[in-house]
């Protein structure tokens, strides 16, 4: 039965069995290797920010779980902490902190858990791992950084264990200069409240477009018409033009961000035809967001929400008059093994990482089994060793119920012989050169 089926003693702090774990370090690996290939390198930043730093973007304090100590020093002024909600933020303190022994512009990953205080539901815990990955520049970032994160998103989820996906990209300066063009200056506004869209629908966005924003009833239409704009080839620039012929829509940052989509969308053609699309409806709420913004939803699981999102931002770190532009994303690892394993997408092949179990003839073979197993671990073979010489059948029955595909036999003689416990075929074996078929050398996590 899948974790998730299971009734959490605490809940929204998951806890996994050994072969979902499995499936989770399959991801993580996954994920790891994709970002190591692509020359990113690994950090890890503190689990606590100060209270001040954490909330100086966004408005989620409602979800921060604080932290302080059961019994504080008297008297004593200590800063405010909490756990991170996000890495990006701590990521954005980390550049700046660090920036005279970083070289740039710097890649980095970063695979490490979050907190944040959500009603539990599938895919949304309050404990929860994110693998995050950008490409952060010294005062400039060329735009291509924009286009290499998208393909390399498209790399690393293709080689997970997940269904078909859906890349949706949108460009904040395209949806900007446009409402610029229609006489609305409040564009965080207008896009904080276009991210609402799936949510609450396009006659309630247009209501808070009126009484929020004051737009007239046709700016708030062209604005929702921008929105429902979506096409997996450049036809979207076709319908961006005759949109802004309709309105007398000219803008010079509508052009700007034409253009950079336009570059994402040709070279996500070019290398997965279909995967990447054009929505001008994904705005991403978050104000620090200045160009390419990206969401993605597995195909046929998009009640999920998305699975990988982020984008550009030119600002979010600083450092007196020294900026430090970026371009990210971040894969919501907790929430893809939520759906992958309350659905049994995938499958680990066994619970444990051991291929080998040493069985007993006598407790006075133990020392040189254990003596065998050292030699197989020094080979990459995965092995345990049995403690009590119970009878053969009770060893072996032991090794099936785990999973682990071979039992090795030490008879009187100093011979060896391997069982494959799931053909019955037992043959006999040289410690120095046996090796198990690849298949079974380490767990295999597959999709179903």
């Amino acid at each position: 039965m899948s974790q998730m089926a299971r009734n959490a003693s605490l809940s929204g702090f998951p806890e996994l069995l050994p072969q979902e774990r499995m499936i989770e370090q399959h991801v993580i690996d996954s994920l790891r290797k994709s970002f190591e290939l692509h020359g990113f390198a690994s950090i890890e930043t503190r689990a606590v920010e100060t209270v001040e730093q954490l909330l100086r973007k966004g408005e989620i304090d409602k979800e921060v779980y604080a932290v302080s100590r059961l019994q504080a020093d008297e008297g004593a002024a200590e800063a405010a902490l909490a756990l991170h909600f996000d890495l990006t933020v701590p990521f954005s303190r980390y550049v700046v902190e660090n920036a005279g022994y970083l070289a740039f512009p710097f890649r980095r990953y970063q695979i490490q858990k979050a907190w944040r205080g959500e009603r539990p539901q599938e895919g949304r815990a309050r404990e929860f791992t994110q693998a995050d990955f950008d490409v952060v520049g010294d005062g400039v970032l060329p735009f291509r950084h924009d286009v290499e994160i998208v393909l390399l998103a498209v790399e690393a989820l293709s080689a997970l264990p997940i269904p078909e996906f859906r890349i949706r990209v949108n460009n904040r300066k395209l949806a900007e200069g446009f409402y610029r063009g229609l006489g609305l200056e409040d564009t965080p506004g207008v896009l904080r409240s276009i991210d609402k869209l799936e949510k609450i629908g396009p006659d309630a966005v247009a209501r808070l477009l009126s009484e929020e924003l004051g737009a007239s009833e046709k700016q708030a239409q062209a604005a929702l018409a921008l929105a429902q704009i979506s096409s997996a080839d450049l036809d979207f620039v076709r319908q961006v033009r005759a949109l802004c012929e309709q309105h007398g829509v000219q803008n010079d940052l509508l052009e700007e961000g034409l253009e950079e989509l336009s570059s994402v969308l040709s070279a996500a053609m070019g290398r997965a035809p279909g995967t990447v699309l054009a929505d001008l409806s994904i705005a991403r709420g978050l104000d620090y967001y200045t160009g390419t913004v990206i969401e993605t939803v597995l195909v046929g699981h998009e009640a999920l929400g998305s699975i990988c999102s982020g984008g550009r931002y030119d600002a979010l770190a600083r450092k007196g008059n020294r900026t430090f532009p970026g371009v990210g994303l971040s894969i919501g690892v907790s929430r893809l093994l939520a759906r992958i394993l309350s659905q049994q997408l995938a499958t680990a092949s066994r619970s444990v990482p051991t291929a080998v179990y040493i069985a007993l003839t006598s407790d006075q073979d133990w020392a040189a089994a254990q003596d065998l197993a050292v030699t197989l671990r020094s080979r990459g073979i995965a092995t345990e060793v049995a403690v009590a010489a119970e009878k053969f059948g009770k060893q072996i029955k032991f090794a099936d119920r785990r999973g682990i595909p071979f039992v090795w036999f030490l008879n009187q003689e100093g011979g060896h012989e391997v069982k494959d416990i799931r053909s019955g075929e037992q043959v006999p074996a040289d410690p120095e050169s046996w090796l198990p078929p690849a298949e079974d050398l380490h767990v295999l996590v597959q999709p179903n």
